[in-house]
């Protein structure tokens, strides 16, 4: 198992040497969120959903999982400046650091961060009749199959779901009877939620090993 590991790195970092230079602000808050421990977007993970954003022109982005602003700046940097982001963080400390990344950034007017419960703040979309061309999700893990009905609806024809962290540091390979008590919840909600993508007639899904795991889902015209 080491050696199969130690080639995943080995193929991470090679194929990470080609990626382009970070600017100088993104390193800064990559830096300062991975010395507090504040998990972010990975480098192959950032790289793919990049790609993915270069299909949609001017698109409206429902983020939900804030965190420290870090992966919004991401996306909005691959942008362009180009679109829009609703991005929802229910954390205190990380929606005050957030807000100062936010208005350090040359994208400030175009980010909108919601600030609560995401389930409540989906309800409240709903009502607004929101549309979203593109549905970045990487928040509280074992609220993703509860949170799927709601995103399929804000999710407008076309539009492409990309959920990160999937995999959860590969606990989702492991039998949950050789996991600890705490981590059966997220195991079996991470599972139940990954059968309802593949089984949802809107979507075509695509899982990937790359960074922690990623799910890729296109909803159908």
């Amino acid at each position: 198992i080491g050696s199969t590991l130690d080639k995943k790195d080995r193929i991470s970092q090679f194929i990470q040497s080609f990626f382009p230079e970070r600017t100088a602000f993104l390193e800064e808050i990559r830096k300062e969120a991975l010395s507090e421990a504040v998990p972010i977007l990975r480098e192959e993970t950032a790289a793919l959903l990049r790609v993915c954003l270069k299909t949609k022109k001017k698109p409206k982005i429902l983020e939900l999982g804030t965190a420290v602003g870090y992966s919004a700046l991401v996306m909005m940097e691959a942008l362009g400046g180009e679109g829009e982001i609703v991005t929802v963080e229910n954390f205190p400390l990380r929606i005050e650091k957030a807000k100062q990344n936010f208005g350090a950034s040359p994208y400030q007017d175009k980010i909108t961060l919601l600030e609560g419960d995401g389930s409540r703040i989906l309800e409240e979309l709903l009502e607004k009749k929101e549309q979203f061309s593109f549905v970045f999700l990487d928040a509280a893990k074992a609220q993703y199959p509860l949170w799927l009905p709601s995103i399929l609806k804000l999710l407008s024809p076309g539009g492409i779901l990309f959920c990160d962290n999937i995999l959860q540091g590969e606990l989702l390979l492991e039998s949950r009877f050789y996991l600890e008590r705490r981590q059966r919840t997220i195991h079996k909600r991470m599972r139940e939620f990954l059968r309802l993508l593949q089984r949802e007639e809107s979507l075509e899904t695509s899982i990937l090993p790359i960074g922690d795991g990623v799910s890729l889902s296109i909803k159908k015209l």
